[in-house]
């Protein structure tokens, strides 16, 4: 008898007698991907070598390194920025000296968008979010005292995120620092800015272009910079399921790497820069089978569609980040324990980098007290816990593998379904992907509600309490001492040498040059961020998303 026969023999023998007496919990057991779980899962029948192979090797399900963990831990980023650039300064050498291994930068909405603190579309949101940066001052002052060849600095930026990493590279020279030796990523992902997040600036086209630009420029002069984070973050914190976020994020790398050829570039000249960020949420068997469906099947596209020829270009490496949107207000200690659960799936799925988020965001910025205790939770992961001592642990776990070869079959019907719409541009353009995420969010919050999915605290197991946590607060008179700074700032910089620039500027953004080198110099000699984004907005416009979305 074959295992499938003798599993429906167990069922109505065994299984079924006791089922009709004590009814489970469900009628139906599912992910947020509408997979139904089985109730016993038995092997599959697929070829190990072909499907699972070893660690670093095609087509890395078990990992992108032969010893993962057991070589060095994943790289522990707590997100961080509020306020000003001293404060955010002070908070990113407080982690530093509790163990963490790298900085992420929070920018705040203004800086996001392009404009300095003395814009009037900036007022009362400056510093509100993240850290305001408008100059190559903000930035020197962001990273006083912390040595930029010696730390993996993420950058959560998109729309300007040429400007910050030029920043970057211009700090790093007053440093005496060879920007050939610094290393991190800038987010740089526009397309689910357009989809899910909507700090965009620039229309598709133009934006695409810079981002190209920064491929080409790290290329030759930050080799080991991530010049793009692909992030399904956003995708998922927006409402989509587990395999929109895989596909999704997929479609747009595709998008990307399509992009990068199409000016000029090698596909395994670029391709080792890329990098991918994802979400961690609450159901851990759906997210660890995830991370190790979107590794197989990244790797499967770029060495059979793309034709890479690298095995460095087939691995996908990414960073985590536990789920803000799964958080609660409500009975906020509760969130230690699933950031916990989170962070242990990133950890199982096998990823590069993790921020784990604080109890009390759902409630304001996060204290140094709660950003301590996420920061604990990954290194009691890493240290206590032994999950780490074994690369892939749970593979050969038949509900594992039955979960990651479903997740990778229906993110690929996605992706398919993307290309016969003509690609991702295509796909957001006509609203396919947008629609997607809304209708998923709208079928989870309507099974919130009608208590299909309980949330602890929530819709389930409520208390009446007063919430007695720390609170942070920023400051009002951040804004007028950054206005401040700015009127100093233009008062005394060469004001003849400004205007030079802005006017190279903007004959080079009408032109084909690689941007990068300019914009370089513009902050090298205290343009600000508005200024040079004003000229990009002048000359390409500004996008503005159709009227159904």
């Amino acid at each position: 008898m074959d295992l499938e026969a003798k599993k429906m023999q167990w069922e109505k023998e065994v299984l079924h007698p006791l089922t009709n007496k004590y009814p489970e919990r469900k009628k139906e057991f599912s992910t947020t991907s509408n997979i139904q779980v089985p109730n016993v899962a038995i092997p599959n029948e697929s070829n190990y070598l072909d499907e699972l192979g070893f660690p670093g090797e095609f087509p890395y399900t078990r990992g992108v390194q032969p010893t993962m963990y057991r070589g060095r831990l994943w790289t522990m980023r707590q997100y961080a920025g509020f306020a000003t650039a001293e404060e955010s300064n002070e908070r990113y050498r407080y982690l530093l000296a509790q163990g963490q291994t790298g900085l992420s930068v929070a920018f705040d909405l203004p800086t996001q968008i392009g404009y300095d603190a003395d814009d009037p579309i900036a007022s009362g949101e400056v510093g509100k979010v993240g850290v305001s940066i408008s100059s190559i001052d903000d930035m020197e002052i962001l990273f006083r005292d912390i040595p930029l060849d010696r730390v993996s600095t993420s950058m959560t930026i998109n729309a300007p995120a040429a400007v910050l990493l030029a920043m970057y590279v211009a700090v790093a020279k007053k440093q005496g620092i060879n920007p050939i030796r610094l290393r991190g990523t800038i987010q740089n992902d526009i397309l689910k800015e357009f989809i899910a997040r909507g700090t965009y600036i620039y229309p598709p086209q133009p934006s695409m272009r810079l981002i190209t630009d920064i491929f080409k420029y790290c290329k030759e002069n930050i080799p080991h910079w991530n010049t793009i984070s692909i992030s399904g973050y956003h995708i998922r914190e927006a409402g989509s399921t587990a395999v929109q976020e895989v596909a999704f994020t997929l479609a747009n790398a595709i998008a990307y790497v399509d992009a990068a050829i199409q000016s000029g570039l090698e596909v395994d000249e670029f391709s080792q820069q890329l990098s991918f960020f994802f979400a961690a949420h609450n159901q851990f068997l759906e997210e660890v089978a995830k991370f190790r469906a979107a590794r197989r099947l990244w790797a499967k596209i770029m060495k059979n569609r793309f034709q890479a020829k690298d095995p460095r270009s087939w691995m996908l490496r990414f960073h985590t980040q536990t789920g803000g949107s799964t958080l609660t207000a409500q009975q906020p200690e509760n969130n230690v324990v699933r950031v916990a659960l989170q962070a242990l799936a990133a950890v199982m799925g096998g990823t590069q980098s993790l921020h784990t988020n604080s109890m009390d965001e759902a409630l304001w910025l996060p204290t140094e007290k709660s950003v301590r205790v996420a920061l604990r939770t990954q290194q009691i992961i890493g240290y206590e816990s032994g999950v780490a001592d074994t690369i892939d642990p749970l593979a050969g776990s038949y509900v594992i593998e039955y979960l990651t070869d479903e997740i990778e079959s229906k993110a690929l019907q996605y992706i398919e379904r993307i290309d016969d719409l003509g690609g991702a541009l295509k796909a957001i353009e006509q609203g396919y992907l947008q629609n997607e995420i809304q209708e998923a969010a709208y079928q989870y919050q309507k099974s919130v509600e009608k208590n299909d999915n309980l949330v602890v605290g929530v819709n389930a197991f409520n208390v009446n309490e007063k919430i007695e946590l720390e609170r942070l607060a920023v400051d009002p008179t951040i804004e007028k001492n950054q206005i401040k700074k700015l009127v100093s700032l233009k008062a005394t910089r060469d004001a003849s040498k400004v205007s030079e620039l802005l006017t190279i500027l903007e004959n080079e953004s009408i032109g084909q040059n690689n941007l990068m080198p300019i914009i370089i110099e513009c902050v090298e000699n205290q343009l600000t961020l508005g200024e040079i984004c004003g000229v990009l907005r002048k000359t390409w416009g500004e996008y503005q998303p159709p009227a159904w979305i």
